[in-house]
């Protein structure tokens, strides 16, 4: 039995069975066991509503205006990485690298949109004000309601941004396994069989 990395040749001298090891030509497809176009438009999806969510808050003004460019500007990137998702399952090796990149960059940025949700979730929005000491003033349970809404709000974003952290990796987790960049690819076994010829 010979063991190469080189396939034998029919008809030369040599062994009659011959173990070679190649690359498997199915490793692309394993980049589409991920449901790539599901999963490119959910994060299509979850981002637009996250930009129209910020673009209500920032238009209300109920937050700061320095931490809501940085966070429309990070889901446009998510944006971007859905639509190369959806581009790679074609299966093309540089859009698969390219979806590699922008699920990374998509990851960052909704890390950092997920901090700054959960820093607004947690910190105490908008001071309420009871005025005298007697009866609560509809202005202050109009208040009260008004923040814990505001609180099931952020929450929702931290939930959006979560799941969107969870399909950017598992996007790129997919293209790491197809371009090979954490390690070699896989080799399979090919066994050739040489049949002696008849001697006449």
């Amino acid at each position: 039995m010979l063991f190469s990395d080189e396939e034998a040749v029919p008809g030369a001298e040599g062994p009659l069975v011959a173990v070679t090891f190649q690359r498997n030509p199915h490793q692309k497809q394993k980049y589409l066991e991920s449901q790539p176009k599901a999963l490119g438009v959910t994060q299509i999806a979850l981002s637009v509503f996250y930009i129209s969510s910020v673009i209500v808050i920032l238009t209300n003004g109920l937050s700061e205006v320095v931490l809501d460019p940085p966070q429309i500007i990070g889901s446009v990137f998510v944006i971007i990485a859905g639509c190369l998702a959806i581009a790679a399952h074609n299966l093309h090796l540089p859009t698969l690298k390219a979806c590699l990149g922008m699920q990374v960059v998509a990851c960052v940025a909704s890390v950092f949109n997920l901090i700054v949700s959960v820093a607004r979730m947690e910190a105490p929005n908008y001071g309420c004000w009871k005025y005298g000491d007697g009866n609560l003033t509809d202005y202050y349970k109009t208040c009260v309601l008004f923040n814990n809404s505001a609180t099931h709000y952020f929450a929702e974003l931290i939930l959006i941004q979560t799941a969107i952290i969870a399909i950017s990796v598992t996007l790129a987790a997919y293209c790491c396994k197809v371009v090979n960049c954490c390690s070699p690819g896989p080799r399979m076994p090919v066994i050739t069989v040489q049949v002696p010829t008849a001697q006449q």
